[in-house]
């Protein structure tokens, strides 16, 4: 029961993403899905041409928040400075997503373009006890603005995470062509939008309407090509994953695979509680005949024999929320979660009660009807195997069952771990050993060149470059529609990196052909990787000329795949071109000859120097990477646990049973030694029913699981072989157990004195 109840915690969590928030059935984000040349792409990078036209064209939508990607940002007040991730938002994202403001209000936080909206923690981190309300802290050591609200932290159960939020009219008074866009292309996407419909407004009633919303735009190829769709809030955290353009499970597949885990350890410990009751049923024979010679009915047996049940499952209960309590703080550690037990709700209490009771009725209900059904002048003459017969075989089949459920989840956690192991021992395609990035603020922009400089000359890194995004992400994607060998309206979606000099030797990535960028002037030259050559199709690359972004651009190398997206996928097609200025991305390679501890710290310094109003942050590529393989590895480790635990409580069923076999053969086995049996012998008769149970529940295991880890592995464009000698350990494994477990009372009955078994005849 503790182990149902903390997978029911968990599974209520992941359930229970945005559910704090007011009207979330109005609530959406605005997608696109992109058509690339019959195959459906879904994006949620958007335009601020489509914010706007949402906003005064569509009739059902009552508020529209555009919003960036939610980055860090620096807060500095005097010597105080935090590096923080942080939203900015479009007027009425606090209107729209009513989180609690402790101080201000939603409608008239966001009045000022140079306003900010702090968290509590935030507040706190900046202000300590004082008020902030009115106080100014400086953003981006750009401008000064002024506080206009504070907000409770958000959930661990919410799908934002922001510490502070601007309003986006602050981009359009600071950056002037950020507000040229919002009667621009609809073809510059580069932020995300939500929506709130009007009451009693469906998203069926609004979908035509904006579906080719875009298509007004007949020049341009992007917006030609999408198709505006909006997905519901109460979808984000579980339904993540996209097939031709639609949502389909993404961690909800796991959620429900952990859910049915749970009922099956439940299912499993009910078995042993069925099988041990009727396996001890002669023992209370007796009872039963008496009871029913002075007058009790059946009816009232069955009572009895439920509320017993009923008592032992609460009890059971009882001690299941001790050990939950005892194991919340290690498993939220372990899962990456803040679950803790609502012991204030009613419907929480209300649910487990009914779950005790079911739990109660399913472990109880065939014993009651079978000690009740015993028949006094019967069990009163003292004739034996009264549940053997009709009992024997559903206790087998519920036996089977239980070891079949075990070795299924034994095998699965084998698999995973497998599928986990080959894609970390991927080849990247480049060197993530001692690689760090660093965000770029404006500061390190303007004095990058003499930062590069000192930490040359300091002898701290080995190489540095910039880019538009981090080693291990592609922060943008381009259309490309104008290429050799282009069939009709072809149109091909690729990852775009703008980088500086000394990218791919940073990287540590190799050319298959041609050559580097020669220098930074070099900038009408692409480079392509090979997952991208061989989308265009082009043989020969080398010199073939494209054009992007109204300039023709000759291909001078192609670059080996690496991968900067999902370890478990194909590389994505992806172009390089360089630039002079740098990027938002700072990458460079600590050198190998000195402590990493000392070089950070070197480099705390000169950060420090060049960008006084940032704290120094940086974070470790191969950690990044790591992290890719975050949520495959969480569930590796949680059916590794409830694997052990169900063949864990299976083997006490198994305990049980072959201590009440030997008990029943006490004296068979005492006879069978005085005529000369020995201990293997005896052995072989107590255990060989149990272990041919457990040889034919991996034999039904076996193809059961084949079946469901082979659908869940084709999610995975790189994955492995399911091999036979996946089942065959995991078999022998589970038959290792059983012979074990059966062998302590096994051999302990083997080896009693057979003449204190038989000296009562």
């Amino acid at each position: 029961m503790a182990v149902a109840l903390l997978i029911g915690l968990w599974v209520h969590h992941q359930f229970s993403y945005d559910k704090f928030l007011p009207d979330t059935d109005r609530l959406y984000r605005v997608q696109r899905n992109f058509n690339a040349n019959g195959d459906t792409l879904t994006f949620q990078t958007t335009s601020l041409r489509l914010a706007e036209e949402l906003r005064n064209n569509i009739t059902g939508v009552e508020y529209v928040a555009e919003s960036d990607w939610m980055g860090s940002h620096s807060l500095m007040i005097g010597d105080k400075k935090i590096f923080q991730r942080g939203g900015i938002v479009g007027g009425d994202f606090l209107r729209m997503f009513q989180f609690k403001l402790t101080k201000g209000n939603a409608a008239t936080v966001f009045n000022d373009a140079y306003s900010i909206v702090l968290t509590q923690s935030t507040a706190t981190a900046l202000y300590g006890a004082a008020d902030p309300i009115g106080q100014t802290v400086r953003f981006d050591n750009a401008n000064n603005l002024k506080v206009t609200g504070i907000m409770e932290d958000l959930p661990a159960n919410s799908s934002f995470e922001f510490k502070y939020l601007v309003p986006y009219s602050y981009l359009d008074q600071t950056q002037p062509n950020i507000k040229k866009g919002r009667t621009g292309s609809f073809g510059s996407n580069g932020l995300q939008i939500f929506v709130k419909l009007k009451p009693g407004v469906s998203y069926a009633q609004v979908f035509p309407k904006i579906w080719k919303m875009e298509h007004t735009e007949t020049t341009n190829t992007n917006a030609m090509n999408s198709f505006v769709t909006l997905q519901p809030i109460k979808r984000w955290h579980l339904y993540s994953n996209y097939v031709n353009g639609k949502d389909t499970e993404g961690f909800m597949e796991y959620v429900r695979m952990f859910a049915i885990i749970g009922v099956l350890v439940l299912l499993i410990a009910c078995i042993n509680f069925i099988n041990l009751t009727t396996a001890r049923s002669e023992r209370r024979a007796r009872e039963v005949g008496v009871r029913k010679v002075i007058g009790s009915l059946r009816s009232d047996l069955i009572t009895q024999f439920l509320m017993e049940s009923f008592i032992q499952t609460l009890l059971a209960f009882g001690v299941a929320i001790l050990l939950v309590r005892l194991i919340l703080n290690p498993f939220n550690q372990l899962a990456g979660t803040a679950i803790d037990i609502p012991v204030d709700n009613i419907y929480f209490w209300l649910i487990l009660a009914a779950g005790v009771a079911i739990t109660a009725l399913i472990a109880g209900s065939r014993p009651a009807f079978v000690l009740s059904s015993f028949k006094p002048i019967t069990v009163l003459k003292g004739m034996r195997n009264l549940a053997g017969g009709g009992g024997a075989m559903p206790r087998k089949i519920m036996f089977v069952f239980q070891f079949t459920a075990s070795i299924a989840l034994i095998i699965s956690t084998f698999i995973i771990y497998q599928q986990i192991q080959h894609a970390k021992n991927r080849n990247t395609g480049y060197d993530l050993n001692s690689l760090v990035t660093s965000e770029m603020s404006d500061d390190l922009t303007k004095n990058f060149t003499a930062l590069k400089r000192d930490m040359q000359q300091m002898g701290l890194i080995q190489n540095v470059t910039t880019s538009s995004s981090p080693a291990t992400n592609i922060y943008w994607h381009t259309d490309l529609d104008n290429f050799p060998g282009k069939q009709g309206n072809e149109t091909v979606e690729l990852g775009m990196i703008v980088v500086n000099e000394d990218y791919f030797k940073t990287l540590g990535m190799s050319f298959k052909e041609g050559r580097d960028f020669t220098s930074a002037d070099d900038s009408t030259s692409v480079i392509f990787n090979e997952a991208a050559i061989k989308r265009l199709r082009l043989k020969n690359p080398i010199s073939q000329v494209i054009k992007w972004d109204g300039t023709d651009r000759r291909i001078t190398g192609v670059v080996h795949d690496a991968l900067m997206l999902s370890p478990f996928a194909a590389a994505d097609p992806t172009m390089f071109i360089i630039t002079r200025e740098p990027m938002g991305n700072m990458i460079y390679r600590l050198a190998p000859s000195k402590d990493p501890q000392t070089t950070l710290a070197s480099l705390t310094v000169l950060f420090n120097k060049y960008n006084p109003a940032y704290p120094y942050q940086y974070s470790f590529e191969d950690q990044n990477y790591a992290n890719k393989l975050k949520v495959e590895s969480l569930i590796g480790r949680l059916s590794g646990i409830f694997a052990f635990l169900a063949i864990f409580i299976s083997c006490l069923g198994l305990l049980g049973l072959s201590a009440f076999v030997a008990a029943s053969k006490t004296k068979e086995i005492g006879i069978r030694k005085v005529l000369g049996a020995t201990v293997s012998q005896v052995w072989v008769l107590l255990s060989r029913d149990f272990i041919e149970l457990v040889m034919l529940s991996c034999v039904i295991a076996a193809p059961i699981t084949y079946y469901l880890l082979h659908y869940w592995l084709q999610k995975y464009d790189y994955r492995i072989t399911i091999g036979p000698w996946i089942f065959i350990g995991a078999s022998l494994l589970s038959i290792l157990i059983a012979i074990i477990t059966v062998s302590f009372e096994g051999i302990r009955a083997a080896m009693a004195n057979p003449v204190k078994s038989i000296k009562a005849e």
